[in-house]
């Protein structure tokens, strides 16, 4: 293991289009979403262990999500578990993790990997991880993992290398938005974009570097707690000035304007699981292409349907195809696949009631 390695494991968010299973309270990372023995968060924990000592793993969470962090990873130690008093995007925390991390090691280079993404070939990922490691303690650069895509997916933002480029890590042209299909079918085409699955890699010099040139009103506001960081005294000057930051993501306030980002193409399987269609896609399933999680079923005329109970729970269905239905406690969700990205919005009203 090298000590140098580090790794800032994004585990705050609430993942509404998994309703009624990912709800505020416990949302979908404290799950076993794919009814595997292990919920994702635990999943992340253990591949990133694989090449990161346990100790230098920081959780960036929301307070209201700190036991059950503990509770799901008990190998951590509180002073582990960064804890945001207000929800502000990506980058206040990277920038707060960031500069704990230079301070606790100079010479650290780290990984900042979301907490609910489904990666098999768990091997791989490591392989892909210590080239972008070994990258970023010779050169004064920002990296990303990028997904080859396999599909015009207009709910990814792209990432454009350069075509001449032929290293294996590639120089960034570009961050592209989330296309259109049209936008997004060209990119496949061009065969020089690749997905921005939100997984970064750099030196904790290079990335607090980048911070102080792209926002400096932000890195001014964090440097004012440096000598509270990794102290008894942290906590406190984090819930006074943390909700002082920008609300702004990492992609905007960094890596959209620096020039100094660099793209390795992923060699392993990866879903981000965003989505129930997401999910249905690394279910096993039957001949009509059903996935089940948790529940006994009597299925007929149905197919491409995703079935999830919490309390395996007999469920039978006919004449339904291409949809989501999800028994949790008191909810009863019977959607079109086709509408997933409404569940979000219905959530909303759901919680009105």
């Amino acid at each position: 293991m090298n000590n140098n390695y580090y790794a800032i494991l994004m585990a705050g968010g609430v993942g509404s289009r998994f309703w009624p299973v990912s709800t505020t309270e416990l949302p979908k990372q404290f799950h076993d979403m794919l009814g595997a023995g292990s919920t994702l968060i635990q999943k992340t924990f253990s591949r990133l262990s694989k090449l990161i000592p346990a100790e230098n793993i920081l959780i960036l969470t929301n307070e209201r999500y700190n036991d059950l962090v503990l509770e799901q990873l008990p190998m951590v130690k509180q002073e582990q578990v960064l804890l945001e008093p207000a929800m502000r995007n990506t980058a206040p925390c990277i920038l707060y993790a960031s500069l704990k991390i230079q301070k606790m090691n100079p010479n650290a280079v780290m990984v900042v990997a979301p907490s609910d993404h489904w990666i098999e070939d768990e091997d791989e990922f490591a392989n892909n991880l210590k080239q972008c490691f070994d990258f970023c303690e010779k050169e004064d650069a920002l990296m990303t993992l990028g997904i080859q895509p396999t599909f015009p997916n207009t709910g990814f933002g792209y990432i454009e290398f350069d075509k001449s480029d032929n290293n294996s890590i590639k120089k960034v042209n570009q961050f592209r938005e989330k296309p259109d299909y049209a936008t997004a079918k060209s990119f496949l085409d061009a065969g020089n974009f690749l997905w921005n699955g939100g997984i970064f890699i750099w030196s904790a010099k290079s990335i607090t570097s980048a911070f102080e040139k792209f926002q400096p009103q932000m890195n001014t506001l964090f440097l004012q707690g440096l000598e509270s960081y990794n102290t008894s005294s942290e906590k406190d000057f984090i819930e006074k000035n943390y909700a002082s930051a920008e609300n702004v993501s990492i992609d905007y306030a960094v890596m959209e304007n620096a020039k100094n980002v660099f793209v390795l193409p992923a060699t392993f399987d990866w879903n981000d699981l965003g989505t129930w269609g997401q999910l249905h896609e690394k279910l096993v399933k039957d001949e009509n292409n059903n996935g089940v999680i948790n529940a006994k079923v009597v299925l007929e005329n149905a197919s491409n349907n995703i079935i999830r109970s919490d309390a395996n729970k007999l469920i039978v269905v006919d004449g339904l195809n291409d949809y989501i239905i999800v028994d949790k406690e008191g909810v009863l969700l019977i959607y079109p696949k086709s509408k997933e990205q409404d569940i979000k919005r219905i959530t909303a009203l759901a919680n009105e009631l």
